[in-house]
Parts: C-alpha cells; sequence; structure tokens
C-alpha cells in the first residue's frame, strides 16, 4: 500500500474508503463481509491480543473474552463511527486516537482481508486501488450527511429496498437503530437527534438527498 503523505490529525473526522482494482469484487459473498467484520473489529485495537489467524481457532467465548479484555484495557487507533462493506468498495467514518492510527488500521485491515482474499479466491496481485482515500469532515453537519450517505449506499445502489435497509448485516446501520456500541461508537451522531427513531428518519428520508449529496459530494467516493 502506497505511503500516505498528506497528514491526518487526531482532532477530525473522515470519511475513509477505498474500491478494488478496476472496480473488482472485493466483497463477494457471507463469507468475506463476515471476514472483513472481524478484520475490521480486531485490527482498531493498537495492540491485538494475538495474531489473527490463531484468534479465529479459538472458541467463540474465548474470542469475546479476549476482545472484552482488548476494550477495556487496549488503546484503540481509530474510534469507528460509521461503515459499510459493498461488492466493489467499503467506507468507513473514522476518528483517529493516536498519530497515524488511521493509516495504521486501513492497512491492517486492507492487509490482512487481502490475504484472506487472495487464498479463498485464488487471486494473485493487489486487491484494493492503490492509497486509501481520507477526506476530513468539515463541519458538524457535514458529519451526519456522510454517517447517512454511508448508511444509504446498499439502498441507493440497488442492493435492498428501503424497508430492508435496517437488515443489511454489513453496515452499521442496525447498530445505530439498536444502540449497539461493541463494534462502532456512533454516540456523537445518535447524540444529535432525539432518538434512533429520528436519526432512521433522517436517513429515510430522501426528499432532500440530490441537495445534500452534492452539498457533500466533495467527501464521497461519487467525485471520482
Amino acid at each position: 500500500m502506497p505511503y500516505r503523505t498528506d497528514p491526518i490529525n487526531t482532532t477530525g473526522y473522515y470519511h475513509v474508503y477505498n474500491r478494488g482494482v478496476n472496480k473488482l469484487a472485493t466483497f463477494i459473498d457471507e463469507r468475506d463481509c463476515h471476514q472483513a467484520l472481524l478484520s475490521m473489529n480486531y485490527y482498531r485495537f493498537e495492540k491485538p491480543p494475538c495474531k489473527l489467524s490463531r484468534f479465529k481457532t479459538l472458541p467463540v467465548t474465548e474470542q469475546t473474552r479476549l476482545l472484552s479484555l482488548s476494550s477495556n484495557s487496549n488503546q484503540t487507533l481509530v474510534d469507528i463511527l460509521s461503515f459499510v462493506f459493498m461488492p466493489n468498495h467499503f467506507h468507513f467514518l473514522l476518528k483517529q486516537n493516536i498519530e497515524n492510527g488511521i493509516s495504521n488500521f486501513i492497512r491492517r485491515f486492507s492487509n490482512s482481508y487481502a490475504r484472506y482474499f487472495n487464498i479463498s479466491h485464488s487471486w494473485v496481485g493487489h486487491l484494493f486501488q492503490g492509497q486509501f482515500r481520507a477526506k476530513e469532515i468539515e463541519s458538524e453537519a457535514q458529519l451526519i450527511h456522510v454517517s447517512r450517505y454511508i448508511h444509504l449506499n446498499p439502498y441507493v445502489s440497488g442492493l435492498v429496498t428501503k424497508n430492508d435497509l435496517e437488515h443489511y448485516q454489513w453496515s452499521s446501520y442496525s447498530d445505530y437503530l439498536s444502540k449497539r456500541t461493541d463494534r462502532v461508537n456512533g454516540t456523537k451522531i445518535l447524540n444529535i437527534f432525539k432518538s434512533p427513531e429520528k436519526y432512521k428518519e433522517f436517513v429515510l428520508n430522501n426528499a432532500d438527498y440530490a441537495r445534500e449529496l452534492k452539498f457533500i459530494k466533495h467527501l464521497t467516493i461519487d467525485d471520482e
């Protein structure tokens, strides 16, 4: 993965994304997406408890115990506010917690997942398209709109209907609606709304979506 030369500060929030080489499908089936979720959850810690390959061989109860211990005692490289895995790309909304946290998190996540993908799908060569993009959020309004943009991806791309969006397993949207906190930290965004239901209304209200997408277009994958 090419080295980043542009700085990422630890007080800001960033929309981070990348896609497959030549828009190659990178998350093909459920097994792939489960692996991506595991890698995401695992590599957010500065010092994971063991190698991921060994971690995967442990009983689920032991995996849960180790991750719980890490959550209580381990520095995280990033806070994950929102995420989605799409067939040929991914999106994260991140806050960096330590110097080079975002770069290290994405490097570990991408390299680990690429190794898995290459073995599972007999793929040779690079999986992701060069350097990931990281675009700083400039206001609270952009923060919530980028979160909405990320969560709407499966619907806008035609993978699910609006009614089924909250059941899309490979995004943090359901975490927001259920207030699940073990994978993402959506508190900053949810605190802007009176309830998860109000956030859901905000996400599903498409009346002004075209205008709002224009408002954040320079922060999204659609500007490429």
